[in-house]
């Protein structure tokens, strides 16, 4: 198993780092939030996790072991794979996954794109004894009657600095965020999360029309 890489970040795309690692290309498959922390031509470590398949070999990256562990406990609930998983994560930090499992939030869960609300009640019963109890901040809003906001806190700086990293300039991305922000006040209004992958791919669209 390949547990990290480190070395010069070498490109970036929406969900994919390439990361130099002894004058090899290692393709990296992100969440939005592993992402938003690198940096082209800076020197970047990132915790994996080696997916193997018969006709492939996957690399995923995460930003600390926390992510990488959640990640491969997630598959070992029936129906979810790699993709999916990390799409969880993509939505909801460890811990905030942690805080759903821990009080059966199913919204939480369908917030997240290929889960529904009979694929969230069982992930729920699945879970509950594996994930764990919430670690960090989340921990102390377990019991609360939080609402959106207080499981996918900063979406908006999360999306900014996923641009920024990708290489546009803040005023760039300021303005590409505020052009998706109707989109995510809808997900937010229904009672689910911002689903950040999407409005990353959103507001990519958007600057690319400006261009």
């Amino acid at each position: 198993m390949i547990a990290f890489v480190s070395g010069a970040v070498a490109a970036l795309t929406p969900d994919t780092a390439v990361i130099e690692v002894g004058g090899v290309g290692m393709a990296v498959h992100c969440t939005p939030g592993a992402l938003a922390r690198l940096r082209v031509g800076e020197q970047a470590r990132l915790a994996t996790s080696l997916v193997v398949r018969e006709d492939s070999l996957t690399l995923y990256g995460f930003a600390d072991d926390d992510e990488r562990q959640v990640f491969e406990l997630l598959q070992t609930a029936s129906g979810v794979g790699p993709r999916l998983a990390q799409a969880m994560l993509a939505v909801h930090s460890p811990d905030a996954l942690r805080t759903a499992v821990a009080t059966g939030d199913e919204k939480a869960l369908t917030a997240v794109p290929g889960i529904g609300k009979k694929g969230a009640q069982k992930l729920l019963l699945e879970l509950k004894d594996r994930l764990g109890e919430p670690v960090g901040a989340a921990a102390a809003g377990a019991g609360r009657a939080g609402g959106p906001a207080a499981a996918e806190p900063g979406w908006r700086e999360q999306l900014h600095a996923a641009l920024v990293g990708l290489g546009y300039a803040p005023r760039e991305a300021e303005d590409a965020v505020a052009a998706v922000a109707p989109q995510a006040e809808a997900a937010l209004a229904d009672g689910g999360r911002a689903p950040v992958p999407q409005l990353l791919r959103a507001a990519l669209q958007t600057l690319n029309r400006a261009r």
